[in-house]
């Protein structure tokens, strides 16, 4: 069994920590539906800044100057949203080794965790309906002592799994 999700680039944490003989055979990061409640944010948005503008002509309350100054805190609300979704899923890393499970997230402050893959006890899955269709859930890891928090997110929950319990 030999898969790869998708391809390490040069300098990523996984790659920099592997031990001699050891082999990537699957690599994930979190599912794009992280960047849901930015987007989602930034679509009701639209048509609040439009409706304040409209309402700016009719209203001594609402002014121009009010509505273009909700529009334009409003419109950096959903980009700071859309960044730090951006930026979980740029610094997250997610590996599972022929020797072990790898998870790595954060830029300038890093946090890791590592499990042998024998001491892997069970692998949980947890998915909502739109985890179901989309195809993305949340995967706790629980070893033998110890485990690895819930990963929320995680992109093909079941195929990470297989590759965990497959050693």
């Amino acid at each position: 069994m030999s898969y790869v999700s998708r391809v390490l680039q040069p300098g990523e944490y996984v790659g920099c920590v592997l031990q001699p003989g050891e082999q990537v055979e699957y690599a994930t990061k979190p599912h794009w539906i992280v960047y849901l409640p930015g987007l989602l944010l930034l679509v009701i948005n639209i048509p609040i800044a439009a409706t304040g503008h409209v309402l700016s002509r009719y209203s001594e309350i609402v002014t121009s100057e009010n509505a273009g100054t909700f529009a334009l805190f409003s419109f950096l609300s959903a980009l700071i949203v859309l960044a730090s979704a951006w930026l979980n899923r740029w610094t997250t890393e997610i590996a599972v080794t022929n020797r072990r499970v790898i998870y790595k997230t954060g830029f300038v402050q890093r946090r890791t965790m590592e499990m042998n893959r024998e001491k892997v006890e069970s692998v949980e899955i947890s998915q909502s309906v739109l985890g179901r269709l989309l195809d993305f859930g949340t995967v706790t890891i629980r070893g033998t002592g110890s485990g690895i928090e819930p990963l929320p997110q995680i992109a093909n929950p079941l195929e990470f799994r297989s590759y965990i319990t497959a050693g």
